[in-house]
């Protein structure tokens, strides 16, 4: 009987390691076939805005190194005589361009662009999804590449996503005061609640203990725990002005998680609801309302 129960643990054992090992394979390899666990992307309904980045010839591309010799790649946009930076972050397996519609707006506002391709995504080097965690440190290094050639930069940060996760765990890291205000849309409290809610509302699973073990193979491969990536705990030290933006029909990154991370905010804050947009369709769905409260909050600091 008592090896009958060691094998049945043994056998429980291996399932969750193997279930582990696909939810990390799914969720975190940019390489895995699988994709969607956070994206939903519509090709419907297309703007000008939207494809610009495809057809604006006088994008440069530039490359720095990250913290761990990864070679990164982004799209500079110059306006002439201006010091206003607008860093543009996508989301979740996507790439700079997604951001087309958002570097547009600020291109016409006046402002030098810098839109990045995430660690692993578009044509950035990396062999895993950072789920804004690395990502927080690469933007850190993109801010210092635009103060090497601008010493005077007015710096915002705009992301949308998995992108708005990275900006808000970039503000709690120490930043210099060039950093003016960040726009946050749709992100996530945690890498742990996100994917806590995604094994939940997929694939009726529980998180403990799948998450645990998933967070060891993610340190083993990816040098991070998941519990460590916490947009909440970042904005608890943050300093730069934020704007909070989320979509009350959100189904991916779920709309209660904009009032957790609104009250973890410790610097000048604001929020935004569009009552009637999914996810990262904010900007789409009242872009006009998107826009003005966009603009009446960056007047403020830029």
């Amino acid at each position: 009987m008592f090896k009958f129960f060691i094998i049945i643990i043994l056998v429980v054992i291996i399932v969750l390691v193997c279930i582990s090992f696909r939810l990390y394979n799914y969720a975190l390899n940019p390489k895995s076939s699988k994709k969607g666990i956070f994206k939903s992307n519509d090709t419907k309904n297309q703007r000008f805005e939207d494809i610009w980045i495809y057809e604006y010839d006088k994008k440069e591309s530039t490359y720095i190194n990250s913290f761990d010799n990864l070679k990164l790649h982004g799209y500079i946009i110059r306006r002439e005589n201006s010091n206003k930076w607008a860093i543009t972050v996508h989301g979740y397996i996507n790439s700079a361009e997604y951001m087309s519609s958002i570097a547009y707006k600020y291109y016409n506002l006046g402002y030098n662009i810098l839109m990045p391709d995430l660690r692993g995504h578009g044509r950035s080097e990396g062999n895993y999804i950072g789920m804004g965690w690395h990502d927080r440190l690469d933007i850190v290094k993109w801010i210092e590449f635009i103060l090497e050639e601008d010493r005077d930069a007015k710096i915002l940060l705009h992301g949308i996503s998995m992108g708005a996760a990275t900006v808000m765990m970039v503000s709690g890291e120490e930043l210099p005061d060039n950093v003016k205000a960040i726009i946050e849309d749709c992100g996530y409290t945690s890498v742990k609640d996100e994917l806590a809610y995604k094994l939940k509302s997929m694939f009726k699973l529980p998180a403990f203990p799948i998450l645990n073990i998933c967070s060891i193979i993610t340190k083993l491969k990816c040098n991070y725990y998941i519990k460590e990536a916490s947009a909440v705990e970042q904005l608890k030290k943050s300093k730069v002005p934020i704007l909070f933006i989320h979509g009350q029909e959100d189904k991916f990154v779920p709309y209660y998680m904009l009032d957790e991370l609104y009250n973890a905010c410790k610097s000048e804050k604001d929020k935004l609801v569009i009552k009637e947009a999914g996810h990262a369709k904010s900007e789409k769905v009242n872009s006009k309302l998107y826009w003005e409260k966009v603009n009446s909050f960056i007047n403020k600091y830029i």
